[in-house]
């Protein structure tokens, strides 16, 4: 009986990480392996019971092993809110029993299983999310699992992809974050399907061809990068983003039942609309423009006439971008460039940003209207709307009165 006593105080003194491999709450669907932790409990309570009863019946000079058969039957925890620091992984598909072993290996809980416990009493247990926290060492096994709970604990290794960035800015960005070359995210990036982007997003309905570019599906938020993650592991975080916001807001679905379009062409909208407007509140009137110049007869030709596409060209050649008043008309007719707008009817042959999630939108659902100008008409980034000649022309005034236009369109 001793001897069985012994064994048991051994197997707690290292944190019961062995025993209780199978007793655990998963985080996938929040049950436990072992029982309901309320009938532990009361099994420790009178087995500790009847081991008093026991130590009595034999008699006071044996009661120096009560403490060593207490360890058996109670589970080891800390009482104090922990000290110092340390940083514990929670990784994908860990168990309690998991995480409570990697808390016990970085001192900050006395054993697994009164983590695993903890975890079986907290019903929000299963909301751990995977990432690295920061905690305190020698703490409560309940309040350590209040810490995981809280996102202020996590510590995000996180990189911000900013709206409207084109693929080359994005992958300078990634580069220099992660130290992968920027060759590695080009070749990634030559085949978008491999990286997760469905084939019928390059189908489009205006006829016009282009390359399978992943130009427009690297959707800009902040993104946790996992640790050692290459290049294509990456963009298809990336590209698995883009297909979650744009499955949330019923992107494809709508475009199709509601512009007739392809999600493709609409996606391209988006993309200019982001690329054109300074504020979030223009990008569904940017996009209603550009729909009333291509798919109506309400503008002059069934083109784009934007310089914004032009710029494209010019950064996809490592080449700087130009303001309106500086672009020649050799530039914005240079028949050579398969992104110009002027004398060319329809969209461009691939999106020319990566837009936000208010770009998508006002491409998916514009405000109805018949403007096919609009205009940037101060420095504060303001935007004016034109439907007739006469508008486009006050406009202008506007531009040139507020200094965001200048030479001979000013005179």
């Amino acid at each position: 009986m001793i001897d069985d006593l012994d064994l048991g105080f051994d197997e707690q003194e290292r944190g019961e990480k062995g025993r209780h491999r199978r007793g655990f709450v998963s985080r996938r669907n929040g049950t436990s392996g072992g029982g309901k932790s309320g009938g532990g409990h009361l099994k420790t309570i009178f087995a500790l019971f009847m081991a008093l009863v026991l130590l009595g019946g034999i008699g006071g000079g044996a009661f120096y092993g009560f403490d060593r058969i207490r360890s058996h039957f109670i589970t080891p925890d800390f009482d104090g809110p922990g000290t110092g620091e340390a940083l514990v992984d929670v990784k994908q598909g860990d168990t309690a029993t998991d995480i409570g072993n990697s808390l016990y290996d970085a001192g900050v809980v006395k054993s697994t299983k009164a983590f695993v416990e903890a975890a079986d009493d907290n019903a929000l247990s299963k909301n751990i999310q995977v990432g690295r926290y920061k905690v305190k060492k020698e703490m409560r096994a309940s309040d350590a699992l209040i810490l995981l709970l809280d996102p202020k604990s996590r510590v995000v290794n996180g990189i911000t992809i900013p709206e409207g960035m084109i693929t080359l800015a994005i992958y300078d960005l990634l580069a220099k974050e992660t130290k992968i070359p920027v060759a590695e995210f080009k070749a990634a990036a030559k085949d978008p399907v491999k990286l997760g982007v469905p084939e019928f997003w390059f189908n489009r309905k205006d006829g016009k061809k282009g390359p399978r570019s992943l130009e427009g599906f690297l959707y800009p938020a902040t993104y946790e990068l996992p640790p050692k993650a290459t290049a294509p592991q990456i963009l298809s975080l990336m590209v698995d983003k883009f297909l979650d916001v744009t499955g949330e807001m019923k992107f494809v679905e709508t475009v199709e039942a509601d512009r007739g379009i392809s999600p493709y062409e609409a996606l391209i909208t988006a993309s200019i609309a982001q690329a054109e407007s300074v504020n979030h509140v223009d990008m569904p009137k940017v996009a209603r423009v550009i729909y009333n110049r291509v798919y109506t007869d309400r503008y002059h030709c069934k083109c784009l006439e934007i310089d914004s596409a032009i710029n494209y060209w010019l950064r996809l050649q490592g080449k700087n971008p130009k303001d309106s008043d500086i672009l020649k008309q050799s530039e914005l007719n240079d028949p050579k460039n398969p992104y110009r707008t002027h004398g060319a009817d329809g969209l461009t042959i691939t999106p020319i940003s990566n837009p936000g999630e208010d770009a998508l939108k006002g491409a998916m659902s514009p405000p109805n209207g018949t403007w096919v100008y609009f205009m940037t008409v101060d420095k504060k980034g303001t935007m004016g709307y034109g439907t007739t000649d006469a508008d486009f022309r006050d406009l202008q005034r506007q531009m040139c009165t507020n200094g965001v236009l200048s030479g001979e369109n000013c005179r």
